[in-house]
């Protein structure tokens, strides 16, 4: 029992767990960019629907991920992190974009096939993981510095 205690201690009062579930955005946003390249390359519905439910769980990641950056900055940093007003944004715009991105592909399931649509939904992709690695720059800066 003092391995768990010491284990639970060291990742919520000694290391910040943001910097643990900040992956989880990036790869979900990187392999959804890579599924949907993928699903171009081979004209694949199965690799679109992959691309689709990691862009989706990136959602629900970003989400998570972000409570516990706010609440790193309010303890590890009090408040004041470097670039944590920038990175708010970012990550409410990342938000913004995955979420209607995941939206609009679970209501209509051509999206990917249709050709008014099919060039916004693959760069929203491209967007997505932009964000995401901008967001994870930004975050090394905070805990390694320049």
């Amino acid at each position: 029992m003092n391995l768990i205690q010491s284990i639970f201690h060291a990742i919520t009062q000694v290391h910040p767990p943001h910097t643990l579930i900040t992956h989880f955005p990036i790869a979900l946003t990187g392999a959804g960019l890579f599924f949907i390249l993928l699903a171009i390359w081979r004209g694949n519905k199965i690799l679109e629907q992959v691309a689709f439910a990691d862009l989706s769980l990136a959602v629900v990641s970003i989400v998570v991920c972000a409570i516990f950056g706010i609440r790193d900055n309010i303890v590890f940093y009090s408040g004041g992190a470097p670039n944590h007003v920038a990175k708010i944004i970012l990550a409410s715009v990342l938000f913004v974009i995955t979420a209607i991105t995941a939206i609009a592909r679970w209501k209509d399931k051509e999206l990917f096939y249709s050709k008014s649509t099919k060039a916004l939904y693959i760069a929203s992709y491209f967007v997505s993981f932009a964000i995401a690695s901008v967001l994870g720059f930004l975050g090394g800066i905070i805990l390694f510095g320049m």
